[in-house]
């Protein structure tokens, strides 16, 4: 299974997208600060994830996510999750 991932930065008040095959590891990783493209912006929490049977599939819905539709989807579905001007729009 392959999974994409939205994490949310409770130091910036931001989202992370990014994909794995172990969500478990990964969220650990970022959270240790061990990933290089988020080590400044700990701790996070999962705020939404997909699987994905084959990472081609999940490949294309990442970058879905990280362009300006795929953002402004990502707000109006999480736009309760958190109580920030970021998420709720």
């Amino acid at each position: 299974m392959w999974y994409v991932y939205i994490l949310w930065s409770k130091k910036d008040n931001d989202l992370y997208v990014g994909m794995t095959n172990d969500l478990r590891n990964r969220v650990t990783l970022h959270n240790s600060g061990k990933v290089f493209a988020t080590r400044l912006r700990c701790p996070f929490t999962l705020a939404y994830y997909e699987a994905h049977q084959n990472k081609y599939d999940a490949a294309m819905r990442e970058q879905f996510l990280k362009t300006g539709w795929g953002k402004n989807w990502v707000r109006r579905t999480l736009k309760n999750c958190y109580q920030s001007k970021k998420l709720g729009g």
